[in-house]
This record gives structure tokens, C-alpha cells and sequence, in this order.
């Protein structure tokens, strides 16, 4: 059994789980746990009390099997009869039903998302984002980022997850798309509730984001634009496919401190770009200024400019742009 089932199995065999530590671990909401208890009698047998629920290792295999088939995309009603009348309390998993080494499911069955051993968290979003369970979708990436801070989350929880969307979207053909435009979606929405929670501070300069033209891949670029709206600091996020006369109107009417050019795909990244931004002054005669550029993202790998800045990952970037913006 892998780490995460088998840390809860061990704390369940000790005094059961709460249906929170559950929810994490499976990638469910809380609500739904609860609903399938009530429905359909899939839920702990005891309660703490009579009244807080508690989850044994046997009430977790009941409901591990339940999760097994709503993600091979069987009703939940459909669902719980099936569970409750193939697993009883005391039957472990079945080998076809567990991976090679009877942990997560194996790459092979339905819903299987190549996460590898990352974060449980991780694990728990990438089972929702297969279930296109919106719900638990905000709460485990609101729950990551509030435990480890938004640079952890993003680098341990949100990019594995997206990674292994992506990786198995690559290798199912058509199938998946919708997983990784909900999951996209639902990232987008958590950083910008994120940012949300600090107003900047005076006296900073603004940091300018934008993707370059014909680059559609924002995430990283709002990652960024939410680390440092969390660090006090102003910035504009312009966005994907920022047309050049519009990204030079934008640097002359804000006058940022920095600009950062992103760019996914090699086919999109522009030395003439970055030449051209850099070239931008604005303020009084005898003033005048221009703005510090870095470029972002795999598609400079190879055809940096002369001089340019290229931080390696977020860490890096918000620490280079919270130097400049408070010089």
C-alpha cells in the first residue's frame, strides 16, 4: 500500500480518521463523503461520541472501492450497491483492483493519473480533477496553499498534478481534455483568491506580466502575479497573447519597475521582443527611465538574449522582482 493510504490505514487501525484526513487523502470533498454516508451507507460504522465520524481501515477499503468506480465513471447510486456487495469489512483490496505493489491503482485502470509519490494532497487533486469533482477542487487546492504557503503548493501539489494531466491527455488521445481544462480552471481561480488576500503596499514599483504574442499559457505567469500580490507587491497581469503595441502602451502607462515575458514554446519567444521592451523609456527629460526585463519559461531555453535575466522558477522570480520593485 503506498505511503499516504497506508499512513491513514495505520491511524485508523489506532483510533479512526476524521472524515477531513479522509477527504484529503482520496481527493473528495468532505460533502461528499458525508452525502454518500447519508444515501447510500457508505461511511464510517462508529461515531466519536455517537455523533463525530471516525474512519477504519475497514470503513476505507468500503471506500476506497466506492471512489475505484465513480472515477471509471459509474453513478454513485450504481456505485455504492456495487461496493457494498463485492467488499465486505473484512476483505482487503483485490490484487486487480491495486497497483503492482498494491498501492495507488495501477497506470493502466481507469482514472489513474502518473503522480508518482508526490504530495497526498497531490494525489487527492488529481483523483478529483478525474472525477471533474469541482467542489473538492477548491477545497484541496485552498487547503494546500493555507498549510504550506503558495510557492510550496504550487511547486509540490499544482504542478505534479498538471504535469500528470497533461502527461496522460498526450498519451489517451482525446480523452482527459476536459480534465485539464477544469483542473486549469480551477488552479486559475484558487491563485486569484489567493492574491485576493493582501492589498499592495505604497512605494513599490509595479511588476508587469504578459505572455508574449501567440503564447496562450497563463498559469505560471498567474503563480507568479499571485506570489507577489501575497508579498505586498503591485502588479498587472496582462495575460495571454499580449499584442506588442499593446504590451509597449501598457509599460508606458505604468511605468514598471520590471517586465516579464513569458514564453511556453520556442516558436513563441522573441529576442526582437525583449530588444524592443527594453527600449522603452517614459517619465520627465533628464528622467527617464526604463524598465528591467526577465524572460520566463522553457521556451527562452536556448535563445536568451544577450544579458537577459531567465529565473530557473518561481522562487527565483519573485525574489529577483521583489529586488527591483523595492529599490
Amino acid at each position: 500500500m503506498d505511503d499516504a493510504v497506508s499512513t491513514l490505514t495505520r491511524g485508523a487501525d489506532v483510533g479512526g480518521l476524521t472524515t477531513g484526513a479522509v477527504a484529503r487523502l482520496l481527493g473528495v470533498a468532505p460533502t461528499t463523503l458525508r452525502s454518500w454516508d447519508r444515501r447510500y451507507g457508505i461511511g464510517p460504522a462508529s461515531r466519536e461520541g455517537g455523533r463525530h465520524r471516525r474512519w477504519t481501515a475497514a470503513d476505507l477499503r468500503l471506500l476506497e472501492r466506492m471512489c475505484g468506480l465513480t472515477n471509471a465513471g459509474m453513478p454513485p447510486a450504481e456505485a455504492a450497491r456495487a461496493a457494498l456487495a463485492t467488499v465486505s469489512p473484512d476483505t482487503p483490496p483485490r490484487p486487480d483492483e491495486r497497483g503492482s505493489r498494491g498501492g495507488e491503482p495501477s497506470s493502466h485502470a481507469p482514472g489513474a493519473l502518473p503522480v508518482g509519490r508526490a504530495r497526498r494532497e497531490c494525489r487527492g487533486l488529481a483523483r478529483a480533477a478525474v472525477r471533474l469533482d469541482a467542489q473538492a477542487m477548491d477545497e484541496l487546492l485552498a487547503a494546500s496553499i493555507d498549510r504550506y504557503g503558495l510557492l510550496a503548493a504550487w511547486e509540490s501539489v499544482i504542478m505534479p498534478t498538471l504535469h500528470a494531466v497533461g502527461r496522460k491527455w498526450e498519451t489517451a488521445g482525446e480523452r482527459y481534455i476536459e480534465v485539464e481544462h477544469l483542473l486549469s480552471w480551477h488552479v486559475s481561480s484558487a491563485l486569484r483568491r489567493a492574491a485576493a488576500q493582501r492589498r499592495p503596499a505604497a512605494g513599490s514599483g509595479v511588476s508587469l506580466l504578459a505572455c508574449t504574442p501567440g503564447e496562450s499559457h497563463t498559469l505560471a505567469l498567474e503563480a507568479l502575479a499571485a506570489g507577489l500580490a501575497q508579498q505586498g507587491l503591485p502588479v498587472r497581469m496582462f495575460g495571454a497573447a499580449l499584442p506588442v503595441e499593446a504590451m509597449e502602451e501598457a509599460v508606458r502607462r505604468t511605468g514598471p519597475a520590471a517586465v516579464v515575458l513569458w514564453a511556453q514554446s520556442r516558436s513563441t519567444a522573441s529576442r526582437a521582443l525583449v530588444a524592443r521592451v527594453e527600449s522603452i523609456e517614459w517619465g520627465v527629460r533628464g528622467a527617464r527611465r526604463r524598465p528591467a526585463v526577465l524572460v520566463a519559461g522553457p521556451g527562452w531555453a536556448g535563445q536568451l538574449p544577450p544579458g537577459a535575466r531567465h529565473p530557473s522558477g518561481l522562487a527565483e522570480a519573485l525574489d529577483a522582482l521583489a529586488a527591483i520593485s523595492q529599490r
